[in-house]
């Protein structure tokens, strides 16, 4: 494991809030370099901690009900596991299931279907949704220049208490961006830390065979955009990339997610139709769907047998990093404006 900064967590533990200090993200030497890195998007632990406030904040909807992490809990590696779908204000169901964030340092193209091109401005889509947040970032910048526990918060970060949408955006941002997942089993594997049992090992082995075109080691995706042979929902009429770009062969093609903590991510697929792995592994034995702009690797399917699918699940359990999920700074702030 390359220390490319400091732990950012014990920092805030230290230190607390007075802490002025710039921080980079900490991931194996074997990592590509992020996207999103120290030189372009410099990441300050007031910020990040702001960010954090912000994020589990139901102020940011249009009723006060619903925060980001309402759909993005961290102990879940930051999706939701009880629907198949996003529930926004007033009971209200989305068109996706919400997709996991943790990672996005190394990701260019944002959403299920890459509509967003920047960490700053992700926010943006769920605040917007109607089904989702229902807001907008002037509604949410009026109601935090009202709150008097921000202004003074903001004041002790910015030369002035002045709440404006790009500081809200870039704050998110600063959290989101910080969110690094890279302590499973198999990362301690990986660095000679840890080895697999046999049946993990055989399972590995299935998954280097079999799966890692797609889900490339070691963030576990090439984040591209593929057709996996998903049957459209006809209530959902969900195109994929092909609502962003209006081209064709792009239809039905969504973002390759990673599959680490996919232990904790369910339900799977971009409308959350599944609820379990070996239902996963199912569709790709058995159920692709044939279409026009189907991915070529998956026009034969990835076939195993009954002990092979039960090594493979053994396998992706291995990428499970509970040390993520549960740090106590990705969970609520409970105390963030007390100690400020």
């Amino acid at each position: 494991m390359r220390l490319v900064a400091i732990f950012f967590g014990l920092i805030f533990l230290l230190v607390g809030f007075r802490s002025n200090q710039s921080i980079e993200l900490i991931f194996p030497s074997s990592w590509p370099e992020p996207i999103y890195n120290g030189n372009n998007y410099p990441l300050n632990e007031q910020k990040v901690e702001l960010g954090r406030a912000l994020f589990f904040d139901p102020q940011l909807s249009s009723d006060n009900t619903i925060s980001c992490a309402s759909c993005h809990s961290p102990y879940n590696a930051f999706t939701h596991v009880d629907h198949q779908l996003s529930h926004g204000i007033n009971d209200r169901i989305g068109t996706r299931n919400s997709p996991a964030i943790f990672n996005l340092a190394w990701q260019k193209d944002l959403m299920w279907d890459g509509a967003i091109h920047h960490i700053d401005a992700q926010a943006l889509a769920p605040i917007n949704h109607p089904d989702e947040m229902g807001s907008s970032i002037n509604e949410i910048v009026q109601k935090l220049n009202k709150d008097d526990r921000y202004k003074r918060v903001f004041k002790s970060i910015y030369s002035d208490d002045l709440i404006t949408g790009e500081r809200v955006l870039k704050l998110l941002g600063q959290f989101m961006i910080s969110l690094v997942s890279c302590d499973s089993k198999y990362d301690r594997v990986m660095s000679g830390r840890d080895k697999f049992d046999e049946q993990e090992k055989r399972g590995y082995e299935l998954f280097c065979k079999n799966c890692s075109e797609c889900h490339k080691e070691p963030l576990f995706s090439d984040y591209s955009f593929r057709n996996n042979g998903l049957e459209s929902d006809p209530q959902l009429k969900d195109i994929g990339r092909m609502k962003v770009t209006q081209n064709r062969m792009d239809s039905l093609k969504f973002k390759v997610p990673s599959l680490r903590n996919i232990e904790f991510t369910f339900p799977y697929m971009h409308d959350g139709r599944y609820k379990k792995l070996t239902e996963v592994i199912d569709h790709y034995d058995r159920k692709i769907h044939f279409s026009n702009t189907l991915d070529p690797i998956l026009e034969k399917g990835i076939h195993f047998t009954t002990n092979e699918k039960v090594d493979l699940v053994a396998f992706l359990l291995t990428l499970t990093d509970k040390n993520f999920m549960f740090a106590p700074e990705h969970g609520y702030p409970k105390d963030f404006f007390d100690q400020k």
